[in-house]
C-alpha cells in the first residue's frame, strides 16, 4: 500500500469524530465538512511521520480551523436556528450516531451560538470531548487556567438555559403529537396545557423580504401563535431533529420548515422553527424518503 493511500485510510477512520467536533463548534454540517476537508489538506501537506497521535493532532487542527471560522462570522441574530440533523421518527441513522452523541440537541446548539468563539471551543473540547485544558490552551491562545475559565463561563450559560431535554423520545413524541392536535383544532387551552409556562418560540425565516425572525415567550402568547399552524394543506411529518421529536412541514409535497421541540418535565419548553427557504433547501432530508 502506498503511503498516501495508507494516510487516507487513517484519516477516514477519524472523520466521524472530526465531523462531530466541528459540528458542535460550528452548528452547521456544511461548515463542519469544510473544516474537516481543510484538516485533510493540511495533513496531506505535513510530515505526518512526526505525528505521534494522529487523532489528537487532527482534533487540534479541526478545532483551530473551527475557531477561525467562528471568529470570521458575521454577528447572528438571537433567533438564529443552527442547522438541524433530520432522521426518521423511528430512529437515528448510523451515520448520524456519532454526530449526535453526547445529546447534542438543537437547544444546546442554540445556546452555543450565544457564546464567544473561544468559550465555545473550550467548552466543546473539554466538556463534550474530554480534552484536557493543557491541550486546549494553545488552541485558544490562553493559559490552561484561562482556558478552564472559558469553559466554566460557557458551562454556566448552558446550565442556565437548561438545554437538556427529557430523555425518553416516546414521551417527547406524545407531547409533540398533543401540541399538533391542539394546534390543528385551534384548541387554545389544549395548547397551553402542553406548553411550559415560560416556553420560548424562535422562528428563523432568513433575510428575504418575506422572511424575518421572531421570538415569542410565554405559554399563552405561543399558544395564540400556534393556533395559526392549522394552515390548510400543510402536512406535518414526524421526524427526529437532532435526536429529539420534531416535525418537517411540507406544502404540496415540498418541505418549507423544520420544527424542533425541547420537552422538559413533560411539557414543551422550547420550539425552534427553521423556515429560511435557502437553508431548508440545503438540508439533508433523505430520511423523508424512507
Amino acid at each position: 500500500m502506498d503511503e498516501r493511500k495508507w494516510l487516507a485510510e487513517r484519516f477516514e477512520e477519524q472523520r466521524p469524530r472530526l465531523r462531530a467536533v466541528a459540528y458542535r463548534m460550528l452548528g452547521s454540517l456544511s461548515e463542519a465538512e469544510d473544516a474537516v476537508q481543510d484538516a485533510w489538506l493540511r495533513l496531506s501537506g505535513t510530515a505526518h511521520g512526526e505525528v505521534e497521535d494522529l487523532g489528537a493532532w487532527l482534533t487540534t487542527v479541526v478545532a483551530r480551523i473551527s475557531l477561525n471560522m467562528l471568529r470570521s462570522r458575521k454577528t447572528r441574530s438571537d433567533t438564529y436556528v443552527p442547522e438541524p440533523i433530520i432522521d426518521r421518527a423511528d430512529g437515528t441513522s448510523p451515520e448520524h450516531g456519532a454526530l449526535l452523541a453526547n445529546a447534542v440537541g438543537l437547544a444546546l446548539l442554540v445556546v452555543l451560538e450565544t457564546l464567544a468563539p473561544a468559550e465555545r471551543v473550550a467548552f466543546v473540547l473539554h466538556d463534550i470531548f474530554g480534552m484536557p485544558f493543557e491541550e486546549i490552551a494553545p488552541i485558544v491562545d490562553r493559559t490552561p487556567d484561562a482556558a478552564r475559565q472559558l469553559a466554566s463561563r460557557a458551562r454556566r450559560r448552558v446550565q442556565e438555559r437548561k438545554a437538556t431535554p427529557d430523555a425518553d423520545v416516546e414521551v417527547q413524541r406524545g407531547v409533540v403529537d398533543a401540541f399538533v392536535a391542539a394546534a390543528r383544532d385551534g384548541d387554545f387551552y389544549g395548547l397551553v396545557a402542553v406548553l411550559d409556562p415560560e416556553v420560548v418560540l424562535r422562528g428563523d425565516a432568513g433575510a428575504s423580504p418575506e422572511g424575518g425572525s421572531i421570538e415569542v415567550r410565554g405559554a399563552e402568547k405561543v399558544a395564540r401563535r400556534a393556533q395559526t399552524f392549522s394552515r390548510l394543506g400543510v402536512l406535518r411529518l414526524p421526524v427526529l431533529v437532532n435526536g429529539a421529536a420534531g416535525l418537517v412541514c411540507t406544502l404540496d409535497g415540498k418541505p418549507f420548515s423544520v420544527m424542533a421541540f425541547t420537552v422538559r418535565g413533560g411539557r414543551i419548553a422550547e420550539i425552534d422553527i427553521l423556515a429560511d427557504p435557502e437553508r431548508v433547501a440545503r438540508l439533508d432530508l433523505t430520511a423523508l424518503d424512507g
